[in-house]
């Protein structure tokens, strides 16, 4: 019971459409699903590491270091904006098929990377394996084992999304025209370039002002 729950936390956790979701949409259907599954396990990765750190009670990191997150929260959305700048860059080029050459492993290092740059993940891991009553304690008689099977639980839940969204959006692939891909990337860009500014000035603001 306790592995299902976790599994439905890293669902939750991972289903919402940021901008991890978009550009796994997006390289899905220019670049083909190893691209997009790629994008999708560097988040499912980022988000068990997380729920490693929240099982084993180091939610207070977070909040003891606060200046330390807000510098990533700012890292992170300079990175938004460059990958922004990367998709419309990439569109110019025309389509090509997806060869043993694409750059999954780049793929899947950036986007666990700009999962990290939200250290407040592991928050919300800890507020929901409460809600959830997976409680992250190091049960007495177990050792490590409860931690261990709900971080494992939140990578497959997460995994399972990414599985299905990049599937999904590259079997669209062959049904999407040229013109409307380079359209979805745009729209893409501009919305990943955005959420990437107001994260870097929310979080420059707080870092100035102390709030």
């Amino acid at each position: 019971m306790l592995f299902l729950k976790a599994m439905l936390i890293g669902l939750c956790i991972a289903a919402p459409v940021g901008p991890i979701g978009m550009l796994c949409i997006q390289r899905s259907l220019s670049l083909g699903f190893r691209s997009g599954i790629a994008t999708g396990l560097g988040a499912a990765s980022a988000d068990a590491f997380y729920g490693l750190l929240g099982a084993l009670g180091f939610a207070g990191l977070v909040t003891a270091f606060p200046k330390g997150a807000l510098t990533l929260q700012i890292a992170g959305g300079c990175f938004l904006v460059y990958l922004a700048l990367t998709i419309v860059r990439g569109q110019s080029a025309s389509r090509t098929s997806e060869t043993d050459a694409s750059p999954t492993g780049r793929y899947f290092l950036s986007t666990f990377l700009l999962t990290l740059s939200n250290p407040l993940t592991v928050l919300s891991f800890v507020a929901i394996f409460a809600a959830v009553g997976a409680a992250p304690t190091r049960t007495v008689g177990f050792g490590y084992f409860i931690p261990m099977v709900m971080v494992t639980g939140v990578f497959l839940g997460s995994l399972l999304w990414w599985l299905c969204l990049s599937g999904f959006t590259s079997a669209l692939r062959t049904r999407v025209s040229m013109s409307m891909t380079r359209g979805i990337a745009k729209v893409s860009s501009l919305a990943i370039s955005a959420i990437g500014i107001v994260q870097i000035v929310s979080g420059g603001y707080r870092l100035i002002t102390g709030s």
